[in-house]
Formats: C-alpha cells, sequence, structure tokens
C-alpha cells in the first residue's frame, strides 16, 4: 500500500440503531433553536426592547454554536460522542430557561444567545454526523448524512406548530421553559452513540495523526478552505430567514398564521431536498451540485421579492427553499471525509461549520441592524442574493479528492 493513504477496516451493513438514535437527537436539537422567529415579537412586545436586542442575541447563538463546534467534534473525536451531547442537554436546557426569565439583554444574551449556542454545537449535525461516518462505509456515508441532516430538517417542521401553540397556550416564557426540559432526553438517546473515533464499525486500520498535523494538513488545503469560505454563505441566508422570516412576513401584512405554515413547510420539503442531496451528492459532482443550490436559492429569493407577495407566494417559496435548505450538509459533509477521512471529521467539519455559523451571525445581525436603521428587511434579502452567487463562483473548482499525504507517518 502507498504511504499517502490509508488502510480503512469496513463492517457491511448500515447500523439503524445509532442511525435512529442520531436522527432523534438531530430532531430535538435543531428543533428548538429553528423556531426561535416565533418568540421574537412576543418578548419584545413584554419586555419593551428592539428587534436589535433580539437579532443580537440570535445572533451570538448562532456564533457561539459556530466557535464551539470545532472543540466539542474534536472533545467527541478523543473522548466520546456520548459525553459531548451530555453537555449538550445540560446547555441548551439551561440556556433556554435562562432566555424564558430574562430581565434584560445581557441575560438573554448568556442564556438564548451563549448557552444555547454551545448546546446546539454540542449536539448538531458535526458530532453526529460524525458518529455516523465511523459506523458506515464511505459508499453509504452520504447518504447517510443526508438521513441524518433531514432528521434535523423534520425538527423544524415538527417544532415550529408546536412552539406556536406552546406560546399561544402557555405564553412565551413558559413555551421556552417546556422546550428547555425536552432537551434533557437527549442523553437517554445518546447511548448507542457512544464511542470515539478510535471505535465504531468503520476505522482507520494504519495511519493516525495529530491534532495538529490535521488542523496544519487542513489549513493549506485549497479546496478545504474554498469550501469553508463558501458554507459561510449557507450561514447567512438560513439563520437570516429563521430568525426574521416571520417578523418580515407581519411587516407586509401577511397573516401570521403564514409563518407558521412557512417554517413548517421549509422544514418539511427540507427533509426530501437533504434525503434527495445525499442520494444525489453520492452519485454526481458534490461541489457542482453546491454550486447549483446556491445559484437556485438566489433565483427563489429574487423572484419572491420581485413577484406579487401573497399567502401563496410565501407557500411556493418555502416549499423551494426547504427542498434547498440544508441540502447543502450532506455533500460539504461528505467532502471534508473525502479529503481527511473520519478521524477529524468532528473537529474539521466544525471549522467548516463555523465559518457557516460566522454567516448566520452577520445574517441575523444584520435582520435586526439594518431593518432598525432602514425600516426594511430588503438590503438584506438583496445581500443575501449576491452572495449565494459568490458561494457558487467558490465551490465550482472543489476538487473532490483525497489530501495527498506523502509525509504521513505511520501510527506507533
Amino acid at each position: 500500500m502507498p504511504q499517502n493513504e490509508a488502510s480503512v477496516v469496513e463492517k457491511s451493513g448500515v447500523p439503524w440503531l445509532i442511525i435512529i438514535a442520531g436522527c432523534l437527537i438531530a430532531l430535538l436539537t435543531f428543533g428548538p433553536r429553528s423556531a426561535m422567529g416565533f418568540f421574537q415579537l412576543p418578548m419584545l412586545a413584554e419586555k419593551g426592547w428592539d428587534r436589535s436586542t433580539f437579532g443580537m442575541a440570535m445572533a451570538l447563538q448562532n456564533l457561539f454554536w459556530g466557535a464551539g463546534q470545532p472543540f466539542f467534534g474534536a472533545i467527541a473525536d478523543k473522548y466520546g460522542t456520548w459525553r459531548v451531547l451530555l453537555l449538550s442537554a445540560l446547555f441548551y436546557s439551561s440556556g433556554l430557561v435562562m432566555m424564558a426569565w430574562a430581565t434584560s439583554p445581557g441575560i438573554l444574551y448568556l442564556g438564548g444567545g451563549v448557552l444555547v449556542g454551545l448546546g446546539i454545537a454540542a449536539g448538531s449535525f458535526g458530532v453526529i454526523l460524525s458518529a455516523f461516518a465511523r459506523n458506515v462505509s464511505a459508499a453509504s456515508r452520504t447518504f447517510v448524512f443526508g438521513i441524518g441532516t433531514a432528521a434535523g430538517s423534520a425538527g423544524m417542521f415538527v417544532f415550529a406548530p408546536i412552539s406556536q401553540g406552546l406560546i399561544d397556550r402557555f405564553g412565551w416564557s413558559d413555551a421556552l421553559v417546556y422546550l428547555g426540559l425536552a432537551m434533557l432526553i437527549v442523553p437517554v438517546l445518546a447511548v448507542p452513540l457512544r464511542g470515539n473515533s478510535s471505535s465504531g464499525r468503520t476505522k482507520e486500520a494504519q495511519y493516525k495523526q495529530s491534532i495538529g498535523q490535521a488542523l496544519k494538513e487542513a489549513l493549506a488545503h485549497k479546496s478545504y478552505l474554498l469550501l469553508t469560505t463558501g458554507f459561510f454563505v449557507c450561514g447567512f441566508q438560513v439563520a437570516f430567514i429563521t430568525a426574521h422570516f416571520p417578523a418580515y412576513l407581519g411587516d407586509i401584512g401577511i397573516d401570521a398564521t403564514y409563518a407558521v405554515l412557512a417554517l413548517a413547510l421549509i422544514g418539511f420539503f427540507n427533509i426530501i431536498g437533504s434525503l434527495a442531496s445525499g442520494v444525489i451528492s453520492q452519485r454526481y459532482s458534490k461541489p457542482k451540485f453546491l454550486a447549483f443550490l446556491y445559484v437556485g436559492r438566489s433565483i427563489l429569493v429574487t423572484a419572491f421579492l420581485l413577484l406579487p407577495q401573497t399567502g401563496t407566494s410565501v407557500i411556493v417559496f418555502a416549499i423551494l427553499m426547504g427542498l434547498m435548505w440544508l441540502s447543502t450538509v450532506p455533500p460539504t459533509n461528505s467532502l471534508v471525509a473525502i479529503m481527511f477521512g473520519t478521524r477529524y471529521l468532528g473537529m474539521l467539519g466544525g471549522i467548516v461549520f463555523f465559518s457557516h455559523q460566522i454567516g448566520s451571525f452577520l445574517g441575523v445581525w444584520l435582520g435586526g441592524y439594518l431593518y432598525d436603521h432602514f425600516g426594511s428587511y430588503d438590503p438584506v434579502w438583496w445581500l443575501g442574493v449576491a452572495l449565494g452567487i459568490f458561494a457558487a463562483i467558490v465551490h465550482w473548482p472543489i476538487e473532490e479528492t483525497a489530501a495527498a499525504r506523502p509525509a504521513l507517518q505511520p501510527a506507533e
């Protein structure tokens, strides 16, 4: 065997218990954060804060989600997935409760921003998909990533009506407490995912790297840097819509029930889109597929803004956006695994996702900031269109090949 190749040991079949447990966790951890937009107006009406305040809390949430993911990914790689998912439950639950009882913007920033962000980071796609990757063959990996991403999408579909229903019945504050309690189920579901990067049904058998070697290799890899840069745009686009779309629809005179329906439809059709993405990107060029997805988003937003905006157009927009919503995740994570293998996938995938969350921070924060200054969300919509074209250009030259490793030393 050439020295720049790692020997891989694989067992056939798909470990469905691990996949199902991971999918349920993804549903739970992605659900409440995708429903944050429903809490904005009732919270601000009661507290007397402006939209910049809520926007900053959600921006911090996205930033700490992204900043925490490489670290939690590295911890899971070394010490095991279950321990990290336990931390997820504790951070997430305490953050939602603190957000519910916030008496000042600072407490809102700490609870709904920092703690919830860290909770999502410890329980989100990077950690779950890395656990999947070390238990399935390379031939099945992108498809299984699609299933995991679809489960997160289902969280958006499920928690949109649940969150609005809890708000209507109990008020926004108690609704957040109930969601926080629900997060405590995560460690129980996480038991089948215990283990680290040295365990699993599929693992490297001959060559190893230190964390420092893995980071140095990745940060000098052109395609990895392009992938990381492009994923920034995905975060900008989806976080802006998640946080501000309900308020935007209210501003243009569309009934609030369409906001609930729209986010639920995005979540539902994201399930279909994520599954389809796993299949398509398993068979065709992942970089080209990603480029087409970003162009498609820009075309859709342009049409939505320029055509008459009605309840029907909101539904059509939600369906089509849902198909493209997180369809970027399976090919993006698969490209990282192709480039560098699965040993440090949690960490390296987390770095890519950190770029996504920097975009999310800016999308959410700029949404509130520019609205307060200009009285309109239109500047952020159009910035998202331009960024989509930029992302397509960035993804096109990415090479879907393993990194050359002439200097990689065998493990002792």
